[in-house]
């Protein structure tokens, strides 16, 4: 028997089994792009629903692991909370049982063997890409593809290893994890910490199983220390992060550990006293699928009630607390890019925290020409420096995002935001130009006449009535708030005509100072041109 004719055909195997994993799941994920997006508000809630999110991300992306990578990435930017991350943390575990019960599906529904299923697949696959005219098409042709060569790569690796069950010595191997525990742990965690990724991990498990190698004992050792070997890739990601997404993957690492240790005193009670011919017998592809699901369902129920002293340790062993953000930090993290749905909405909730911003500004600017208030002033030029940091984050993320494999929609998507984020920053700076208003009357001593003054107070409700029905109608992407954007906008253009003229006529009376009359100009230009940045977001919202 030639190694060299087992390793070669079985890296193949892995190779092709990795690979339509990933084609398959990113088949998943662009058609179920948009409803992803939405699952974000559920973080929200409690952490009930956080673990039904996790388990679903999971089984849709297949992988644990970049699962949990992306949490770390929400705690770094400090959009989830540790609470909201212990959730998905326990559901993303659940998840990943899925491929598992894919690859298990030859034994208990005969008509999936792979010699059979796997070429049809993928043939329906490539005449579906090739004339399918749609997105969508493509999309579900990517599924069944992937599904085909997930199949085709279990194939290959169990029939790649079905000579060793001839080898004394290999036997032997598994023999040996399974009477140490420990050591079966250990090839486990090992094994997924390579190949970064506990699906695949348990897909090499099967086909060994497949092949009649893996007594029971030394599978359930080795699938604990799977649980434990994912957690790699979260930690090297949480590498630079801040102190509380290291917190996240810490996080990650003892719910897993503490779940092994608890199953695995049960495991060594079970094979060494009740029951130890079991654990000698060889396991099935189905029965490591049933090992794995009832692992990682019963670590989270039983730890779910003791999830916050969980969160507790991690940050006492972090030497951590969770910080506040700045207001100019971006909250967007690379992590997050993995998923390029949630990476977007991810971006349409830091737009949306830097519309509220303006908002924020435009209240201080409704008041400052008037009260010339010198902390008003200061903020107002605070604000729009913190502004302009984030259009800057926000611009570089999106575009990272438009480069990635994304739908035709979600292109535009990134497209209307880019717009928005320039015209919120526009309106950004006109607030900053009013506080600049406010200084020069402040230095100069001058104030607007009392028709003056009303008639701004009366501009300044109008505009910021239209840009909060802007960033309404981006919030509730509504269609009717978007109108009413619109229709401020005319109204904004006509009382800007009508306060010119009355202005023109008080400067020819001399029933103004001159000086205050070409502020109060300035400032009219300013509301106008808010309105109208107010009215190009309203017109993005509605080509979307």
């Amino acid at each position: 028997m030639s190694y060299t004719d087992i390793i070669i055909p079985f890296a193949g195997g892995l190779g092709m089994f990795i690979y339509g994993m990933q084609i398959m799941a990113q088949g998943l994920e662009n058609a179920a792009g948009n409803k992803m997006k939405s699952l974000l508000e559920v973080l929200t809630k409690n952490k009930f629903f956080g673990v039904l999110l996790g388990a679903l991300i999971t089984a849709v992306i297949q992988s644990s692991s970049a699962t949990t990578v992306m949490v770390v990435g929400f705690v770094n930017a400090g959009i989830m909370n540790l609470g909201q991350a212990m959730g998905v943390i326990m559901g993303a575990n659940i998840g990943t049982t899925v491929t598992g019960w894919l690859v298990s599906s030859v034994e208990w529904a005969k008509m999936l063997s792979p010699t059979t299923l796997a070429p049809i697949a993928i043939i329906v696959g490539v005449i579906i890409m090739l004339t399918g005219k749609r997105h969508s098409s493509k999309e579900v042709a990517s599924i069944i593809i992937g599904f085909g060569i997930l199949f085709v790569g279990i194939s290959t690796m169990s029939l790649a290893v079905s000579p060793l069950k001839d080898s004394p010595a290999f036997c032997e191997i598994f023999v040996t994890l399974g009477k140490n525990p420990i050591l079966g742990i250990l090839a486990g965690t090992a094994v997924t910490a390579i190949i970064q990724s506990s699906s695949a991990s348990v897909g090499i498990l099967q086909s060994l199983a497949a092949a009649g190698l893996v007594p029971m004992s030394a599978a359930i050792y080795i699938i604990m220390g799977q649980n434990i070997g994912t957690c790699v890739t979260a930690m090297l990601s949480s590498v630079g992060a801040k102190k509380n997404a290291k917190t996240a993957a810490l996080m990650h690492l003892l719910f897993n550990v503490i779940g092994t240790i608890l199953f695995s005193v049960v495991a060594i009670l079970f094979f060494t006293v009740i029951n130890p011919v079991m654990g000698e017998g060889m396991i099935t592809q189905t029965e490591i699928s049933t090992v794995h699901t009832i692992f990682n369902i019963g670590t989270t129920v039983l730890l779910f009630p003791a999830s916050n002293l969980i969160i507790k340790l991690a940050k006492k062993i972090g030497r951590v607390d969770e910080t506040a953000q700045e207001d100019s930090a971006v909250l967007l993290d690379d992590r997050m890019l993995e998923t390029p749905s949630i990476a977007l909405q991810s971006t349409i909730t830091e737009v949306n925290r830097m519309g509220h911003i303006v908002m924020d500004s435009l209240e201080k600017a409704k008041t400052v020409l008037f009260t010339l208030s010198n902390d008003d002033i200061q903020a107002l030029k605070e604000e729009e420096s913190t502004v302009d940091k984030l259009t800057a984050g926000i611009t570089t993320y999106a575009i990272k995002i438009s480069s990635l494999q994304v739908s035709e929609k979600e292109h535009q998507e990134v497209a209307h935001l880019l717009q928005i984020v320039s015209d919120i920053e526009r309106i950004s700076d006109y607030c900053e130009n009013i506080s600049e208003f406010a200084e020069t009357l402040k230095e100069k001593k001058l104030k607007f006449s009392d028709m003056g003054t009303e008639g701004i107070k009366e501009m300044l409700d109008v505009c910021v009535q239209s840009y909060e029905y802007a960033l309404e109608a981006f919030e509730e992407n509504s269609r009717e708030k978007a109108f009413k954007v619109i229709e401020k906008e005319r109204q904004t253009d006509q009382l800007e005509l009508m306060l010119r003229t009355k202005h023109i006529k008080r400067l020819a009376n001399n029933e103004c100072n001159a000086e205050a009359g070409i502020v109060f100009l300035d400032t009219l230009v300013c509301l106008e041109r808010i309105s109208d940045h107010a009215r190009n977001i309203a017109e993005e919202l509605m080509e979307r």
